[in-house]
């Protein structure tokens, strides 16, 4: 399957388990009908394709409620839902998908709702009336709906982890700047910094998706979610925008940042790794020396525009050349007045101030 293919796959799975989250009404239907222990096959969306491989049942178009789900789940054959879950459009259907789709499924409702997924392209939701168990078919992908508990305990885990690694990052981080300010930045310091943004963001995408599994029962981790990782997608550009080699094959961020996503897991924990995927040069080049061009810092001065920023490192070059700059030498640039001169100026000599102490102190 093609990249392309397989993000849209991965997108409409995302909505598919919106849509089934604990609190929502679908999932409130679902949780009826395991209680009743009858089984269901439900159709998310309705067109010709579905239309040609359905016999028999009856049209409702009614509004959708999970007592009505319930009740029509008692009797024989699938229920046909509009794509939101807002109505019901038909119920009792016998579906009739083409038998030639490859599926790895046994029981005639998992295989039924496989080939009929794969077939119409909409998402198909199977209840298991002898497992009990919920699995959604989007496309190839099946997925196993699991009880809020056990997927709380794994995210409250995996947030743990990603205090940690939270924590680690913010001293790296920390460290950077006071190299920066010192002019003393290796390639070492630099992978180390873009290794830890990267395992951050790994696990918060991994909590993401426990967010989107739980529905109302992950409101609270959500908010402690974007509390820890708040900045963390801007510090990830400005590091490789600060470091981008310049020459002939540059790249854009961008293209840095897509390589640094396409690592293995094994090849995270390898700093040459991740100094190749920034274009910083071979592992026996680790210990070279770097000059950032000062995007990490100037972030960090209050109330300054991103493109009077792009504006400062194009004139000056690079961190140390803005750090000896004057007011007068900050006024030569363009949208940089007198007092945008001093802000700029008093906030970079905070900055270098604040990082030595707490580097030494």
């Amino acid at each position: 399957m093609a990249a392309t293919d397989r993000s849209e796959e991965d997108l409409r799975l995302r909505t598919t388990l919106a849509n089934i989250a604990p609190g929502t009404p679908l999932r409130a239907g679902l949780e009826r009908i395991l209680r009743g222990r009858t089984g269901a096959l439900i159709v998310l969306g309705s067109d010709k394709t579905v239309e040609s491989i359905s016999t028999g049942g009856f049209t409702l178009d009614v509004p959708f409620s999970d007592t009505g789900l319930r009740e029509l789940a008692k009797m024989d054959g699938a229920i046909i839902l509009d794509k939101d879950a807002s109505r019901i459009l038909r119920a009792a259907v016998h579906l009739m998908p083409d038998s030639s789709i490859h599926s790895e499924e046994t029981g005639t409702r998992h295989r039924t709702a496989d080939r009929v997924a794969r077939q119409t392209a909409y998402p198909v939701i199977s209840v298991s009336q002898s497992m009990q168990i919920i699995a959604a078919y989007v496309g190839a992908t099946r997925y196993v709906l699991e009880d809020s508990g056990q997927i709380l305990a794994r995210a409250n885990q995996a947030l743990a982890t990603l205090e940690r690694y939270k924590m680690r990052l913010d001293e790296v981080s920390s460290t950077l700047s006071a190299l920066e300010i010192e002019d003393l930045v290796t390639v070492r310091d630099v992978a180390a910094v873009a290794q830890r943004l990267e395992m951050v963001t790994r696990i918060a995408r991994e909590i993401e998706d426990y967010v989107l599994d739980l529905g109302t029962d992950g409101r609270l981790l959500s908010l402690q979610l974007h509390e820890l990782v708040t900045g963390v997608d801007l510090e990830r550009e400005l590091v490789i925008r600060d470091y981008l080699p310049k020459g002939r094959r540059t790249r854009d961020p961008e293209a840095v940042l897509t390589e640094l996503e396409g690592l293995p897991q094994g090849e995270l924990v390898d700093i040459a790794a991740i100094a190749h995927a920034l274009g910083l040069g071979p592992s026996e080049h680790l210990d070279s020396a770097v000059t950032p061009r000062g995007y990490r810092l100037l972030a960090k001065v209050p109330r300054l525009p991103g493109t009077v920023v792009d504006r400062l490192v194009e004139h000056f070059g690079s961190l140390q050349k803005l750090l000896s700059a004057g007011i007068d030498d900050l006024q030569t640039v363009e949208g940089v007045g007198e007092l945008r001169a001093r802000s700029v100026r008093e906030g970079l000599s905070r900055l270098a101030e604040s990082s030595i102490l707490e580097r030494y102190v």
